[in-house]
């Protein structure tokens, strides 16, 4: 197909939704019965453009002319190859069954044409960034994304918490974004261009060191858009908006930006630079996995589950294999949806009157999973969703989570054959880190489904309405293995090859290897499910503590689980490694920084200001003077009369 046959599609695909989100926006309330509706109908017709003008295996390009700089030519570029098709359609199906799932799950809100237009805005930013053909325009909608988020997260803005959250999601990717332009500046410097293709052809004549500098500042980017060590706070936290949301940016798209982008420059990304990348990306996935081991919360938990498979994502880019980094994107995308799909169900079915955003219990928390219990038998269909999908999180065999785990597995084991001994730490983390992966989401799915009814009487619980239980069948049913691979147990299915994974090495050895670990950490879970008091579940809830619990999190475990201490020390070392070294660092450059502030006003005061105020001084006294020799009376022009001939006389004597 010829380039020009896509300018139709790219007009569509971008304008469609930012013309639904002027609609929905300026409509008011007044569109608030239809608004759901509108927002399902226009992400529709773009989930069917995006499969009819899909062209995978090449590359059609789409170029405008901007401005001018100096003798540089700005161009805006967007481009249709098999990485823009792929998450055109996550995107769009994504966001399709958010919204029908929305229709039910936001009804009784006042503010539904916000909330709709605000997803339609973020729909518009993302398929910018899928789209772009160049480093510019990916930061100019990244910036947009990072707006749109802001506002989603915020809905609630009456709300001092869900504010506060995305105030604090804004600030950390700001961070993460102004080492995003720097190595687009940088490259923009060296090149002349941020086009995909020009530097493509370009790259070679940029020296090593540099390019290892910008690879790192564009990795930069992603750390903050996908939550990576140290900017990776903000994602818990963003937990506050509407869970639907959490479904769609915060688990299935937004946060995916950065390993997308990643996936873009991996010819840019330097031996050393990918070093960086991997070892930021094993922290984060520790991280996000021990933390979630402790979670009180269902959807920070899931929250925490996110950050560790997007530090996975972004090992796998360390290894040196994108490929597989966008496989597990594909299937993360549709399993961690239906998973906070369900958590919202969950969330809804245990709300007293089912009101949203919240209910007037006095200290009841509907998101805390000690006081859920035995929900099995009131949401069956909920029940399900969550099993197959959290198999899938925690990388059971027959289902997509194990295909894509074990991809990346494979690959990191290859890698370290190639490195060194050392090396094989990270592969060996990837794998016991999928087995916490296993451990949290048994104990979650026990905490939400089994063991005794927890909730008071006032709830009782009932299935969610088929708007919201379709979206989430939808995705459970995408969870399964053989959508990605017709052999259950090899991840060389038709997905990988399709996205431009040539034929490697398989490595036999790693599915039961890593099988083994995840079905081990199920029988510590199901063994503590069995104790007296299973996970702690039963201590009293102490006044105010939120649902997300402290670090004292080991204490919930019995003798057996000791396997968790070392991640909980590599925890409570990077803990202190902040707090005394980062944070005295901070401290010391703000004390410098005082210092010489206060050295500095005093030079100006003293010279700066003294020499200005002695210059006013002396012409002030010099005119001083000249006026009163000018006083109009004849004796004082006689006296100065004297005075000059005699101070002549003086001179000439003198000389």
């Amino acid at each position: 197909m010829p380039d020009t046959a896509f300018h139709l599609p790219a007009y569509l695909l971008l304008g469609l939704p930012f013309s639904c989100f002027l609609l929905l926006w300026l409509g008011g309330t007044s569109l608030n019965k239809f608004a759901g509706w509108i927002g399902v109908l226009v992400t529709a017709v773009g989930l069917f453009i995006s499969v009819t003008s899909a062209d995978p295996g090449a590359d059609h390009y789409i170029r405008f002319q901007w401005l001018t700089i100096g003798s540089h030519s700005i161009e805006l570029s967007f481009r249709f190859d098999t990485l823009s098709t792929m998450m055109l359609v996550i995107v769009h199906f994504v966001a399709l069954l958010v919204q029908l799932f929305s229709t039910a799950y936001m009804h009784d809100d006042q503010n539904v044409n916000r909330y709709f237009a605000f997803i339609q805005l973020f729909l518009f930013s993302m398929l910018g960034i899928v789209l772009a053909g160049s480093l510019l325009v990916m930061y100019i909608f990244w910036e947009l994304v990072g707006l749109s988020s802001y506002l989603l997260i915020g809905f609630w803005y009456t709300k001092k918490r869900p504010v506060w959250a995305a105030q604090k999601a804004f600030v950390l990717n700001r961070i993460g974004d102004a080492a995003f332009l720097t190595g687009i500046l940088m490259l923009f410097y060296y090149i002349g261009s941020t086009d995909f293709e020009v530097l493509s052809l370009e790259i070679g004549t940029i020296h090593p060191g540099i390019l290892t500098a910008i690879g790192i500042c564009l990795f930069g980017g992603c750390v903050g858009k996908s939550a990576q060590f140290p900017l990776s706070g903000w994602l818990p936290d963003a937990m506050e908006g509407p869970t639907p949301v959490s479904a769609l940016i915060h688990a299935a798209t937004m946060v995916a930006a950065g390993i997308f982008l990643l996936a873009r420059i991996s010819f840019l990304l330097t031996v050393d630079a990918r070093l960086v990348i991997l070892t930021i990306g094993a922290i984060t996935m520790v991280t996000g996995a021990v933390k979630a081991l402790k979670g009180w919360d269902i959807k920070k938990v899931l929250a925490y589950s996110t950050m560790s498979q997007l530090g996975l994502m972004v090992m796998a880019v360390g290894f040196g294999s994108w490929q597989t980094a966008l496989f597990h994107l594909a299937t993360h995308a549709f399993f961690k949806a239906g998973l906070f799909l369900s958590a919202g169900s969950v969330i809804h079915a245990v709300t007293p009157g089912n009101e949203l955003p919240g209910n007037e219990l006095p200290g009841y928390d509907p998101q805390d999973m000690r006081t859920m219990g035995g929900l099995r038998k009131a949401l069956p269909i909920t029940f399900i969703c969550y099993l197959i999908c959290a198999a899938a999180l925690a990388g059971l065999p027959f289902f997509s989570g194990f295909l894509s785990k074990d991809a990346i597995i494979t690959e990191g084991f290859l890698w370290a054959a190639e490195f060194g001994a050392l090396g094989y730490i990270f592969p060996v983390l990837v794998i016991l880190s999928a087995g916490l992966t296993a451990f949290y989401m048994t104990r979650q799915v026990w905490l939400v489904f089994f063991g005794a009814k927890r909730f008071p009487a006032i709830v009782h619980p009932h299935e969610s309405p088929v708007a919201m239980w379709l979206p989430m069948a939808l995705l459970s049913a995408l969870s399964l293995f053989f959508w990605f691979s017709v052999n259950p147990f090899n991840a060389e299915g038709w997905f990988l090859h399709w996205i431009g994974q040539e034929h490697g090495e398989h490595l036999v050895w790693v599915p039961f290897v890593a099988s083994a670990v995840t079905f081990v950490s199920i029988f510590l879970a199901y063994r503590e499910t069995a104790a007296t008091n299973p996970f702690k579940v039963n201590d009293p809830i102490p006044a105010g503590e939120p649902a997300q619990s402290p670090w004292n999190w080991l204490r919930g475990y019995s003798n057996e689980h000791y396997f968790l201490i070392p991640f909980e020390l590599i925890a409570k070392y990077l803990k202190a490694f902040e707090k005394n070294i980062v944070d005295a660092l901070v401290d010391l450059v703000a004390k410098g920084s005082l210092v010489f502030g206060h050295f500095i006003a005093w030079v100006d005061r003293l010279f700066v200001d003294g020499a200005v105020n002695l210059t006013v001084f002396s012409i002030r006294s010099a005119g001083q003077a000249a006026r009163n020799m000018q006083s109009g009376r004849i004796q004082s022009y006689y006296i100065v009369a004297v005075m000059g001939v005699f101070l002549l006389i003086l001179w000439l004597v003198a000389i």
